[in-house]
């Protein structure tokens, strides 16, 4: 299936400084929110107590607030609706440490006296156990971008390898900048999403990146990286545009209809997946170009490879028939 079928390629590294620009603009931007806002950190990576609370009809948060406030542990505690106005989220830096064993108990009793309430879930995490998340967490995010560097430079060349990354680096920037901006609560489902976001954007650069190659191999006198990435990307935009609008709305009816719990998750997922589109196509290609990629050389060292193996497997069939 195409959506766009065209007779000369779209001349779109005409415009590659103006996206860089604009890429440029938006990833400072985004790393100013992240310095001057800060991230808003969950339990899972700042510790404390969250105790999520259902009523049978509207909750009373006033009532709640002032209920909680005499308890002195339970005063600075935050509380809030969850997904309705039925059910809410105390939320308090509380840990394990210094809350009894049965929160839930101590939470339903506190709170007597405000309606039919049932405690739906209760999470604890210790600071230091919350330190531990968040430091593991970081290294998971460098050692997947220090795999995905390794690997795209064996695939196909060192060049391709750093654009790759460079354009994983702006997509995971912008997505951090949103979610700080948002203040969305930054736990483990946000840097799960996160991990997603730099696949998706991942696979896609690397569907441009086969056919440029491809476009490399079959031209025999044209060495123009600019025409060769123009072609290739126009031939990639159909399947592009299918996943990537496949993809968000399915993600953004997992926004609407997932759930309080899903909401943040699902919001990181539907700017990584504009982004990632994005920048598979205005980003990692132009790269390239930057980086003075050789497509002369390049096509050389392709043809040098494949002699190379051809000689192997001639000499593979000649010791298999007693030749050699």
């Amino acid at each position: 299936m195409e959506l766009f079928r065209y007779k000369e390629p779209i001349a779109l590294m005409s415009k590659a400084k103006y996206f860089g620009l604009l890429s440029l603009i938006v990833v400072l931007a985004s790393w100013t929110i992240i310095f001057t806002k800060g991230f808003n950190y969950g339990i899972d990576f700042a510790g404390g107590t969250l105790i999520q609370v259902k009523y049978d009809k509207k909750a009373p948060l006033k009532e709640i607030r002032a209920k909680l406030s005499t308890v002195k542990k339970y005063e600075n505690a935050s509380v809030t609706n969850f997904g309705s106005d039925k059910e809410i989220v105390i939320r308090t830096k509380s840990s394990s440490g210094n809350v009894g064993k049965d929160v839930g108990k101590e939470i339903a009793t506190l709170l007597k006296g405000t309606g039919n309430l049932v405690i739906r879930r209760v999470d604890m995490v210790g600071p230091k156990i919350g330190g531990e998340l968040r430091e593991k967490g970081i290294k998971a995010t460098l050692f997947a971008i220090i795999g995905i560097l390794i690997y795209l430079t064996f695939r196909f060349e060192w060049r391709f390898a750093l654009a790759s990354v460079i354009a994983l680096v702006h997509d995971v920037s912008i997505a951090m900048g949103a979610i700080a901006l948002f203040q969305v609560p930054f736990n483990l489902d946000i840097l799960a999403a996160i991990l997603t976001i730099l696949g998706y954007s991942l696979n896609d650069t690397i569907i441009v990146f086969d056919r440029i190659r491809e476009g490399i191999v079959k031209m025999k006198s044209n060495f123009n990286l600019g025409e060769i990435i123009d072609d290739s990307v126009t031939r990639t935009l159909s399947r592009t545009t299918l996943t990537s609008l496949t993809t968000f709305f399915v993600v953004f009816v997992l926004y609407l209809f997932g759930g309080e719990i899903l909401k943040g998750f699902s919001f990181t997922l539907l700017v990584g997946v504009v982004v990632g589109t994005y920048s598979s196509i205005f980003i990692a290609s132009p790269i390239l170009m930057w980086l003075g990629f050789d497509v002369k050389g390049y096509k050389e060292a392709l043809a040098e490879k494949k002699k190379r193996e051809m000689e192997k497997e001639k000499l593979r069939n000649q010791f298999e028939q007693g030749v050699v």
